[in-house]
């Protein structure tokens, strides 16, 4: 693989663990704020506090692993593909919740950045293969 390619992935990878640093700082940190900006409710429950602040937690999680990626993109695919899915897996559960009246428009603001980021991901592992780079 090109240094072009290898610096274009690390600074995909380094976007990705900030943009997942960024929602972790105000998920997990600032949780009943977050929770009513998502979902127009108070978050008084102190079991759905716990359990979505959890989730959060795992976005914090996300930046470990997309920083430990950034350092060395070719050896760290898996991390990408758990990632990956964990990004479209949130996404649609967000879409969902949205479709459902559970959730208002901001949530757009994860769903879009997140499906960007799967999309990129896609081209990650596209010049991989091409590379006949291992990718697991």
């Amino acid at each position: 693989m090109k240094n072009k390619e290898l610096t274009t992935f690390k600074v995909i990878f380094i976007t990705a663990a900030l943009w997942n640093l960024i929602g972790a700082i105000f998920g997990y940190f600032n949780t009943a704020y977050t929770f009513n900006g998502f979902f127009d409710r108070e978050l008084t429950d102190p079991l759905y506090y716990t359990i979505y602040q959890g989730a959060w937690g795992t976005t914090l999680v996300y930046f470990i692993g997309y920083s430990i990626v950034a350092y060395n993109p070719v050896k760290h695919t898996g991390i990408v593909i758990v990632g990956g899915i964990g990004k479209v897996g949130f996404a649609i559960s967000l879409f969902k919740f949205y479709l459902a009246g559970l959730a208002n428009s901001v949530v757009f603001i994860v769903i879009i950045g997140d499906f960007i980021f799967s999309l990129l991901f896609v081209y990650y592992f596209v010049q991989l293969y091409r590379a006949n780079e291992k990718i697991v």
